[in-house]
């Protein structure tokens, strides 16, 4: 659906339920992007991805692609969809660790971004990123999003307290670079 030289998003579907039932019960994967570090049922991870995903009117979910392999690498999506105020929150896992750090993320994640406002002609996308996520914070600082504030010590990982943090992207901040 939507490409660059690396990757592509296509639509996620029912059949990608098992490959996102293994990254999610992957706790290095969820560590950095999931307020709750809880293992579910194939069955609740069905339910998830029919309800929340697919027939969920307020969500476009995407599974990236990596091209040259045609392999599932991760998810990305807009949640929280408000066409009549033009806002949505975007999300992205990268499931398979060996693809970590190497761009594939920036990649998927301008997609998305370029979907959101030059298809859906939204005006502002949002995330929450956790504050030892560095890599993360970068990536989006790059891409324009901004800090816009956050929840102090929110989080509750590996015998410490974090912040989440909150940014923002208004489609006159996007840069495609």
């Amino acid at each position: 659906m939507f490409s660059s030289e690396r990757v592509y998003l296509r639509k996620m579907e029912k059949s990608d339920t098992e490959q996102y039932h293994s990254w999610r019960m992957d706790m290095d994967v969820m560590n950095s992007t999931s307020l709750f570090l809880d293992t579910y049922t194939y069955k609740e991870t069905s339910d998830f991805v029919e309800i929340r995903m697919l027939d969920s009117n307020s969500s476009k979910s995407y599974i990236i692609m990596e091209r040259a392999q045609q392999l599932p690498i991760g998810v990305t999506s807009l949640i929280n969809l408000d066409l009549k105020n033009r806002n949505a929150e975007c999300i992205i896992d990268i499931g398979e660790k060996n693809y970590w750090g190497k761009g594939y993320g920036k990649e998927a994640l301008q997609l998305l971004l370029t979907y959101a406002f030059h298809e859906l002609n939204l005006h502002r996308v949002s995330l929450q990123v956790f504050s030892f996520n560095t890599r993360a914070i970068q990536l989006y600082e790059k891409l324009g999003f901004v800090e816009e504030g956050k929840c102090r010590e929110a989080l509750y990982r590996n015998g410490e307290w974090h912040d989440i943090i909150q940014m923002g992207l208004l489609k006159k901040e996007f840069s495609q670079a």
